[in-house]
């Protein structure tokens, strides 16, 4: 403990140094941190990187064209740069091609909707398709809805609530009176509460699979389901799993939606007019992009760069995550610039999959277990633009002055703005580190500031390039390729002593390497074999 806390108050001394005017507060001496500072702050490509991943390769949903032209886009970057990489096929999974969507109100009135299909949704088989609109009824009983089902044959049925407004809270909070916003509130939540009544009496529920509500219309014959998935930020849908194959499930904004739903419910004859362009695929091969540079000195020991590569396809993907990616990619060139001749062996994982599960990520766990049991450390970047505000030891209770000594050494500028959490808590299933600390090794997560990522940039349509921080970007790089390198030199290797919360008195099985799993986990292995529809 004294040596703990020795670190953290050498590592408070760092934080509170003022940054020079247009210089940087170094620590150290150290002149390949001063070359990574100088490399990644005046001659940084993340700004260009991110402009080609978002808007020129676009969103890489897992199993679509759009991911495998990532990944080659990914190899050749990295090769162009002298960095070796391929992509790794790890399984298959639903392939799945996304056209365009045309979503037209045609009765009482001409509108053009703002919509799109779900991810992985059936298409009109290249034809107009038009229907009346019209709301999922109240059923006192399951038997009461599958008697109503003849009647929504060649209808587009609306299966979300109506909300009522579609206004952020937080205009609200700042405009309303007091009662006025908690009147709202109460309105909208017992909405909710009714609505959420309204889909159980059908007998099904709301998300994707046989036994759900979108595949159960589409077995009736419907012409479409509609869903509005509202963030509660302006204009921002959420972008989710289709309910249905052969008909489309379309995601419409909270206030077109709103239009359908109130001309439906006062009988004012709302029709549609959808063209909606997708294909199914089959089982399609899925790749992670591995890239590395082998070490010189210990090369059968790793520092690993992580982020997941999918997103999903609403937008472009940028904050979720082009973000990290951009992160890595940047961080490892340059490290090739400035540090190519590493202690150990540095390895960057672009991971495909984490939206069903960490599948990428735990895949590669399972099959590289001298990468598992040589982890020096991993370092993942996943939540957004913000720069990184967050760093926990993940629950390794003896490598907590490890981190602490390689945070001193990086520029005031970046460390105070970084809280680190000794020892912290394990790595819970939310991002790819938690592939690896499950089997005992040493990962952790990069946490980063919010700038509103879950009301606006989260699994939503506006997930794209304008929501880039470049400067906060460039930040995150600079600070991984200096853990990087201070993690590869590092004399020591770091402990695997940490923290256990059992879940159970099941004892843990062996993981990769012979390292145990964690009892606070599930097994890495389980915890794969039961991602949705996956295929080894």
């Amino acid at each position: 403990m004294r040596r703990i806390a020795s670190f953290a108050a050498a590592f408070a001394l760092v934080a509170l140094v003022a940054p020079v005017a247009g210089a940087q507060s170094y620590t150290t001496p150290d002149p390949v941190i001063r070359s990574i500072w100088d490399e990644g702050m005046n001659r940084s490509q993340v700004a260009h990187l991110a402009q080609v991943l978002s808007d020129s390769i676009g969103p890489r949903l897992t199993g679509t064209p759009g991911m495998k032209r990532g990944n080659d886009w990914l190899v050749s970057t990295y090769k162009g740069w002298g960095v070796e990489a391929s992509n790794e096929q790890y399984g298959t999974w639903k392939g799945w091609r996304r056209g365009a969507t045309h979503i037209d109100l045609i009765e009482p009135r001409v509108r053009t909707l703002e919509g799109m299909m779900l991810a992985w949704s059936g298409g009109t088989a290249n034809k107009d398709v038009v229907g009346d609109v019209v709301i999922l009824p109240e059923f006192a009983d399951s038997t009461a809805f599958v008697q109503w089902l003849p009647q929504a044959k060649g209808k587009f049925v609306l299966v979300s609530m109506l909300q009522p407004t579609c206004r952020p809270d937080d205009n609200w909070e700042r405009f309303a009176l007091p009662a006025t916003f908690d009147a709202m509130k109460k309105a909208r939540s017992e909405a909710q509460v009714a609505w959420q009544k309204r889909i159980q009496a059908t007998g099904y529920g709301t998300g994707l699979g046989t036994g759900f509500l979108g595949a159960r219309l589409e077995q009736a014959g419907v012409a479409g389901v509609i869903a509005s998935n509202w963030s509660r930020g302006w204009g921002v849908q959420k972008v989710f799993d289709s309910r249905t194959t052969r008909v489309p499930s379309l995601d419409i904004s909270c206030e077109d939606y709103g239009l359908l739903y109130r001309l439906a419910d006062n009988k004012q004859g709302p029709k549609l007019r959808v063209r909606a362009d997708a294909e199914q695929l089959g089982e399609v091969p899925v790749f992670n992009t591995i890239a590395r540079i082998t070490g010189t000195q210990k090369p059968d020991e790793y520092v690993v760069l992580s982020a997941h590569f999918d997103s999903w396809d609403g937008g472009s993907g940028t904050t979720d995550n082009g973000t990290g990616t951009v992160v890595m990619l940047e961080a490892m060139r340059i490290l090739k610039q400035v540090y190519p001749n590493p202690r150990r062996t540095i390895i960057v994982g672009h991971w495909s999959g984490e939206e069903q599960g960490l599948n990428g990520s735990r895949a590669y766990a399972q099959d590289h277990p001298d990468v598992v049991k040589g982890l020096q450390a991993l370092f993942n970047q996943d939540n957004g633009t913000g720069r990184v505000v967050n760093f926990s030891a993940s629950g390794f209770t003896t490598a907590s002055g490890n981190l602490a000594r390689w945070m001193a050494n990086v520029p005031a500028e970046i460390s105070r703005n970084v809280t680190l959490s000794f020892p912290g808590g394990p790595a819970g299933g939310g991002s790819d580190n938690a592939s690896f600390v499950c089997y005992g090794a040493p990962a952790f997560g990069l946490g980063a500031l919010d700038w509103s990522y879950g009301q606006y940039t989260w699994h939503t349509q506006r997930d794209t390039y304008d929501k880039l921080v470049v400067d906060d970007v460039k930040n995150n790089a600079v600070l991984t390729a200096m853990l990087a390198y201070l993690a590869s030199e590092d004399a020591e290797t770091l402990a695997r002593d940490r923290r256990v919360f059992d879940r159970g008195p099941a004892a843990a099985p062996a993981g990769p390497g012979g390292f145990p799993v964690a009892s606070s986990w599930p097994s890495c292995t389980e915890a794969l074999r039961a991602s949705s529809a996956y295929k080894r």
